[in-house]
């Protein structure tokens, strides 16, 4: 809709000789418009006129267009400079239609694009904890969005299996004389805590882990047969945690993978001298002129010889180009390692491998508990993923007598919804408080919240016969806000894609759902004699709980059959 007013006002703006393109935004004074345009101001500046003399004049000549009450009820001009638009029933209806008949009608067109995106990189050995909720929330729930729009997405959970804590614990297999048969999820779960504690006080200890890593990476035997039963028994706790979260991966490649790609990379680098000695270190200076501070030289080689993570997504990026030829690719890791992505790209772009703006890093911030700091749990630990799950079910179940009686698939879904809506409402890079209490109530912006307005809606379509016309009345004003939130989708869906953030999606589906619990509460459907009337309700209700159910799925959340 806003795309089509932009259009009318800016054909006025050419009829009336101002060469511009129009700028509609959605009114924040609901009461007064629906619409704005306040490209009156940038005219005056542009051709030397008032800005309420040309708002006027705009005015007038909109309300001089052909077929003007098919698509406003009224236009006026608001001092200094706003066009203030309020669109007509029928104008409203002809786009509730359009999403009936094929919901994607309102999204732009766009040239498919290839998209990799690195997200869900744990590190095999380490537990999964809390933190890594956000990068597969975010991560998938992206992933959904640019798919949603008609683009191609290659997911990645690059593992992080080939660095220091995999000596770490292969050190504590030796040190204890554990066999490979002993190595379990039990077993890494209390080895890894214990070598990373032990490495922090005895440096001896650290510098041996260090030697074992670069010797299982240059491929020690030994070190590689129980590396790979390492790898075996981690990704497999990994892959069921992350199943039950909904995440999707098409490939399940680590930085031990990159390494392939090493000799390749460093040819091409040397080739055109980007890799300098510092200190017995090799190096790549990314520093620009424009910096305003500075951009340390990417650490590409260590004097001993070891590669660090630097190097390896950067052959990763070179594995990435060669095989899919990507448009982009989108790196869901928290916000501390924005410097380090920051050198990478550079590196990639001045080594001509793909171009600093095709690469793109979605930082995240922490989940935070009550005090503000990190969440952990009563006894200080960092709570793990499965124990946490756990918590949210049983807090669930707590909150109503009849949640003990539902099917575990349910329990389930709600449980995460409670945990993927309390996530992705918030912006990814800011920081939010855990309170998984305040997370599971039914009422104000929870995932379960939406999914009471969605079975509450779908109990009422499910006792009723829908005529599929829906004719050009809207009966008050709770009908009118609601047709005009259906509406909005497209913006919102955007404006998730562009800034690759979800949580535009789930502020849009819970305003949705308070349009939808108003409508509900103030017209009372099921008692309603006139039949047209009726089914009218009825329908944008129907497109209503549609709508819903295509937003959940773009925030991984899927509906139970029962609250």
């Amino acid at each position: 809709m806003i795309q089509e007013l932009e259009s009318i006002l800016s054909q006025v703006f050419k009829e009336l000789g101002y060469e511009t393109t129009a700028k509609v935004i959605k009114s924040n004074r609901p009461d007064l418009c629906d619409y704005q345009c306040d490209n009156a101001f940038s005219l005056a500046k542009l051709y030397h006129q008032n800005p309420m003399e040309i708002g006027n004049k705009i005015v007038d000549a909109l309300k001089s267009i052909d077929n003007f009450s098919s698509f406003f009820e009224s236009v006026t001009f608001a001092p200094p400079g706003f066009i203030n638009m309020t669109v007509s029933n029928k104008f409203i209806n002809k786009y509730i239609r359009l999403l009936k008949e094929d919901f994607k009608a309102l999204l732009p067109k766009e040239k498919p694009e290839t998209f990799v995106l690195d997200f869900g990189g744990a590190n095999v050995a380490k537990p999964l904890h809390v933190g890594h909720m956000r990068t597969i929330m975010v991560g998938e729930s992206v992933a959904r969005i640019i798919r949603f729009l008609g683009h191609i997405t290659i997911s990645d959970v690059h593992l992080g299996d080939f660095g220091l804590q995999i000596g770490q614990v292969i050190y504590g297999v030796l040190r204890d004389g554990k066999s490979i048969d002993d190595i379990d999820i039990k077993y890494l779960d209390k080895i890894y805590p214990e070598m990373s504690a032990l490495c922090k006080e005895n440096e001896e200890i650290k510098e041996k882990c260090a030697i074992l890593t670069k010797e299982l990476q240059d491929g020690n035997k030994e070190y590689q047969k129980l590396w790979k039963k390492i790898l075996e028994v981690s990704i497999q706790d990994i892959k069921k945690n992350y199943d039950y979260l909904g995440a999707n991966f098409d490939l399940w490649l680590g930085e031990s993978d990159s390494y392939k790609h090493l000799d390749e990379l460093v040819t091409l680098l040397e080739k055109q001298n980007l890799l300098e000695i510092s200190e017995g270190a090799r190096v790549i200076d990314v520093s620009l002129e424009t910096d305003k501070k500075e951009v340390p030289p990417l650490l590409f080689q260590k004097s001993n010889g070891a590669y660090l993570y630097a190097s390896t997504d950067l052959a990763t990026i070179l594995q990435r180009k060669n095989d899919y030829d990507p448009d982009h690719i989108l790196y869901v890791v928290d916000n501390r390692q924005s410097l380090h992505f920051e050198q990478v790209f550079r590196a990639s772009d001045k080594a001509l491998i793909m171009p600093y703006n095709s690469l793109e890093h979605l930082g995240y911030g922490t989940v935070n508990g009550e005090d503000g700091k990190p969440y952990k749990t009563r006894s200080g630990e960092t709570p793990k993923l499965e124990t946490l799950f756990e918590k949210a079910k049983e807090i669930f179940i707590s909150k109503k007598e009849t949640n003990k009686d539902m099917k575990e698939e349910d329990v389930d879904k709600i449980v995460n919804a409670i945990l993927k809506f309390a996530d992705l409402q918030n912006s990814r890079e800011k920081d939010y408080i855990f309170d998984l209490n305040k997370f599971s109530d039914v009422s104000g912006k929870t995932g379960p919240y939406i999914l009471y307005t969605y079975l509450r809606i779908n109990k009422i379509l499910k006792d009723s016969q829908i005529n599929t016309k829906l004719t050009d009345v809207i009966y008050n004003k709770y009908d009118r806000d609601l047709r005009l939130k259906l509406i909005d989708f497209s913006s919102y869906v955007m404006l998730a894609f562009k800034e690759r953030k979800p949580h535009y999606i789930a502020d849009y589906v819970y305003n949705l759902c308070v349009a939808c619990n108003i409508f509900y509460q103030n017209n009372y459907i099921s008692n309603m004699e006139d039949e047209v009337n009726k089914n009218d309700w009825l329908y944008v209700l129907e497109l209503s709980n549609k709508v819903i159910k295509e937003m959940l799925d773009l925030l991984v959340i899927e509906i139970p059959s029962v609250m």
